[in-house]
């Protein structure tokens, strides 16, 4: 399948679109729609594909590469690779961002079990 189809960019959104190709490519990978292994389109090619910019694509890359989701190389262009979290530095991150989400949701009115249900529902998304 054609990564540029499985890419959802909406460029009328406030979110950079550096950010969302980074979101899309990790739930994408998540999702199983990129296996480990699969080379990605080069910079240059998922722009054009998309109708966008070289620097936004090479910047989702270079976050994706730093934070483990992608390999680089000149030769093979991103590759996608198995991301660990040795040190726990994802975890930690988890739970910030998962606080945050839980104080929003609590002041929104969302209650326990419905916000339990919603990250199942997600959980199982991502499982295929």
């Amino acid at each position: 399948e054609d990564p540029a189809m499985i890419l959802r960019i909406d460029m009328a959104s406030q979110v950079p679109i550096y950010v969302q190709l980074r979101n899309e490519i990790v739930r994408g990978i998540a999702r199983g729609e990129f296996a480990v292994g699969e080379s990605l389109p080069t910079v240059r090619q998922l722009a054009a594909d998309l109708g966008g910019n070289t620097m936004t694509v090479s910047k989702a890359y270079q976050a994706l590469k730093a934070e483990g989701f992608l390999e680089t190389d000149r030769r093979h262009g991103a590759t996608v690779c198995r991301a660990g979290d040795p040190n726990g530095v994802f975890r930690e991150k988890l739970a910030e961002e998962l606080e945050l989400l839980i104080a929003e949701a609590k002041l929104k009115g969302v209650p326990r079990e419905e916000f339990f249900s919603l990250c199942t529902a997600a959980f199982a998304g991502m499982e295929g």
